[in-house]
C-alpha cells in the first residue's frame, strides 16, 4: 500500500474527515474510485486495510476534506481519528514526467555529483514551499530540499538520486 494521507480529525457532524496529505495533489485522488483506510501505515496485509468509497473530497486550508460513502456522522468520523489512507500502487494515477510518489523515493541510494555517497532516503516532509528529502547515513542525518537546483538526477529503476550537495552542509 502506497500512504496518501493521514486522517487528523473528524470535520462537521456529517461524517466529513480532515486530513493531512502525505503528498503534493491531494485533490488528484477524485480520479480514484476506491481508497483504503487502515489503523497501521506500515501494513501491507489486504486484511489490515478496509475499501472505502468517496463521496466528496476539497481543499481545507493546507490539506483536505474528505467523506466517504460508509461514514455519514461524526460519531462515525471520531472512530477512524488517526487512520492512514492509502492505495495499491496499481490504483494510483500514473505520475507525469518527472514526477514521483514519495513512497517511490524512500530508500533510494543518494550520491552527490562528486559520486560521493551520502545515504539513503528515510523519508520526505512537506514544508509547504516545496518537499525536503530525509538522507539517512548511518548517525547523520541530512535535509536536501527536492528542488532542481539540488536534485540532479532520479533513476528509480537503478535506485539513486543524485544531488548537488556537499558532505558537511
Amino acid at each position: 500500500m502506497i500512504l496518501m494521507g493521514r486522517i487528523v480529525a473528524p470535520f462537521g457532524v456529517q461524517g466529513w474527515l480532515k486530513v493531512q496529505p502525505l503528498g503534493d495533489d491531494p485533490l488528484s485522488w477524485r480520479k480514484m474510485p476506491q481508497w483504503w483506510i487502515g489503523k497501521t501505515p506500515e501494513s501491507q496485509r489486504p486484511e489490515d486495510w478496509r475499501a472505502v468509497t468517496p463521496r466528496g473530497l476539497r481543499q481545507h486550508g493546507k490539506g483536505v476534506v474528505l467523506a466517504l460513502e460508509d461514514m455519514l456522522d461524526r460519531t462515525a468520523a471520531e472512530a477512524v481519528d488517526g487512520w492512514f489512507i492509502a492505495a495499491p500502487r496499481e490504483a494510483l494515477p500514473k505520475p507525469a514526467s518527472n514526477e514521483y510518489y514519495w513512497a517511490d523515493l524512500v530508500g533510494l541510494s543518494v550520491t552527490n555529483a562528486a559520486g560521493l555517497a551520502l545515504g539513503k532516503v528515510r523519508g520526505l516532509l512537506d514544508t509547504g514551499a516545496h518537499s525536503v528529502l530525509e538522507v539517512e547515513d548511518g548517525e547523520h542525518e541530512r535535509l536536501i530540499p527536492f528542488v532542481d537546483a539540488y536534485v540532479k538526477e532520479v533513476d528509480l529503476v537503478a535506485g539513486t538520486i543524485v544531488v548537488e550537495w556537499e558532505p558537511d552542509w
